[in-house]
């Protein structure tokens, strides 16, 4: 039987994890990036990172393709752009970039220690107000 950590060890054999600081140059120098994040609404409601796209993980596979009811057409027609996805913690996000990249995502990455690290990191966040 597998666990969690296995699921992880897998998934860290094709996804690489950034840093706060990482990300922080990555939105400097590429205008293009794309910062998903996939935390559940009250959670990017309370606090993300500007201009972050939101699909919480119960929906991401259905919503990077065409012709579900969760469509993203934005995330549909990132598979060729720079992906960092993010999450509370850097767990959720391993396991989402994974099943982008399996999706065929062609660049993704998961920042490793998600908003947590982004805060303690201090770099700006906003609520759903802005």
């Amino acid at each position: 039987m597998k666990h969690f950590i296995d699921l992880m060890q897998e998934a860290l054999k094709d996804i690489c994890e950034i840093m706060p600081w990482d990300l922080e140059d990555m939105m400097a120098d590429n205008p293009d990036l794309l910062v998903l994040d996939v935390r559940e609404t009250d959670e990017f409601e309370a606090m993300h990172i500007k201009g972050a796209m939101h699909v919480p993980r119960g929906i991401l596979e259905s919503a990077c393709e065409w012709e579900y009811e969760e469509t993203e057409p934005d995330l549909v027609r990132a598979r060729d752009r720079h992906v960092v996805v993010v999450c509370r913690s850097g767990y959720r996000s391993l396991m989402a970039a994974y099943s982008l990249h399996i999706l065929g995502f062609k660049d993704v990455c998961s920042l490793k220690t998600g908003m947590r690290g982004w805060k303690d990191y201090d770099q700006p966040m906003v609520d759903k107000q802005g």
